[in-house]
Order: structure tokens, then C-alpha cells, then sequence
């Protein structure tokens, strides 16, 4: 199995950086409440200072969206949508360790990270535009069937776990009790992304050594090395 974005988001999206981790031997019992409650603290200094949409990691990201023609204040990518319930309620919800703790790292670093499970992906997984055949599965069980040119994260078999790029997941490939390996997608476009994303990738990898004492597989793409094989 690999994972990687096409081409053509390549050349529409010269900026791009992602960074990658694969993961086995997670399990739902882990304790993450003092790294959580420490990210925490950091968005909460960065939103002291200013509002998410300030942010040049969540600026790059909303002219991301308008340039795929979407309406950024109707469409966040998910590292604003967090950030956005946090400066409101000052706290996220409790879902899964691993997802608490990636939602934590996500909105100290603003920085959009996608979850999902491997036993519900079929083949690879690539980051593409759809062609309106592919299906995706909401968290409320409704199957909704991707616009053609939408930007995706696709498997082999045409089911997308992610629509609008960062924008919402897939229930089908969602974090759940049972759930043990996973690959984690980190995106950024911002100036600063080629410093910030490695230094991400390495937090998220420190935390799981330390939750979880296990060791993750780690990955940064670029357009001349776009592919990574799990």
C-alpha cells in the first residue's frame, strides 16, 4: 500500500507539504491528558494574540479552498474548524486517545492532521480530484457521492475518506475502539510549512513513542518524492 497525491495536485498546489505517519499498535486505553492539556495551552497563547483566521497556516489554507471554489467561511479545513470550537468553548470533545491527541497537536500547530484507520482502506490511498463515480460514507451513515473535480482522498476501490481535501472525513475510516494501525496526514502551505511540518511529524511520532511506546514510520513528500510506501 502506498500514499500520495496526484500530479495534477502537485502542479495546482505548488506549495504543498505533507508529512506522514504510519502507525500499528494503537490501542484505545492510552492516557494522553497531560499532552493534550499541554498543546492545549499553546493554542490557547496563540489565540490569545489573535483569531485563527489570522493565522498564516489557516490563510494559506483558505486560499487554498477559494482556488478549489469554495467559500472559506463555509468550508474550513479542519485545524480552523478545531481551533474555531476551541476559542469558543475553550475545550474540544473527548473521542479516542489518538484523535484527542492529533486534535490537540493540530491546533497548537494549526495545522490540519487526517486519521484513518488501514483496515477500512482499500489498496492505496491518493489525494486526487474525483470524477463523480466515488462514494463516501458520512458519520451519520449516509452515503454521498463526491462532485466531479473535488478534491479527495481516494482508495482503490473509489471510496473517498476525506471530501474537500481537509475539509471532513470519512466515518468509514474513522478511529474507533478497535481500531490498531493508522496512517496520519499532515498538510500545510504556508511560508513557514517546510520547517513547521517536519517539526510536527516529529511531535506527533515523540507523543505516540511516549503513549503508546511505540515506533512510527515517517515520511515527508514533495513533488519529486511524492509517494509513500507503507
Amino acid at each position: 500500500m502506498y500514499f500520495r497525491h496526484s500530479n495534477e495536485m502537485w502542479s495546482e498546489f505548488p506549495d504543498l507539504v505533507p508529512g506522514v505517519l504510519f502507525v500499528e499498535g494503537i490501542t484505545a486505553n492510552a492516557d494522553v491528558t497531560d499532552p493534550v492539556a499541554k498543546f492545549h495551552a499553546v493554542a490557547e497563547e496563540r489565540l490569545a494574540v489573535g483569531s485563527e483566521g489570522e493565522m498564516p497556516e489557516i490563510q494559506a489554507w483558505r486560499r487554498a479552498f477559494s482556488k478549489m471554489g469554495l467559500k472559506p467561511t463555509q468550508y474550513r479545513c479542519a485545524s480552523e474548524a478545531l481551533l474555531r470550537r476551541f476559542r469558543q468553548e475553550n475545550s474540544l470533545p473527548q473521542l479516542h486517545p489518538l484523535v484527542d491527541l492529533c486534535n490537540a497537536i493540530s491546533i497548537a500547530f494549526a495545522i490540519p492532521i487526517a486519521i484513518f484507520d488501514l483496515a477500512k482502506i482499500s489498496g492505496d490511498l491518493e489525494v486526487r480530484h474525483a470524477t463523480g463515480r466515488e462514494t463516501y460514507l458520512t458519520f451519520a451513515g449516509e452515503t454521498e457521492h463526491p462532485e466531479p473535480r473535488e478534491v479527495i482522498f481516494a482508495d482503490s476501490a473509489d471510496r473517498a475518506h476525506a471530501r474537500r481535501w481537509t475539509n471532513r472525513q470519512s466515518g468509514l475510516s474513522a478511529v474507533r475502539e478497535d481500531t490498531r494501525s493508522v496512517l496520519i496526514v499532515a498538510e500545510a502551505m504556508h511560508d513557514a510549512a517546510g520547517h513547521d511540518v517536519p517539526k510536527l511529524i516529529e511531535t506527533i511520532a515523540t507523543e505516540l513513542a511516549a503513549a503508546w511506546a511505540i515506533q512510527a514510520k515517517t515520511g515527508l513528500l514533495s513533488r519529486s518524492s511524492p509517494r509513500f510506501d507503507l
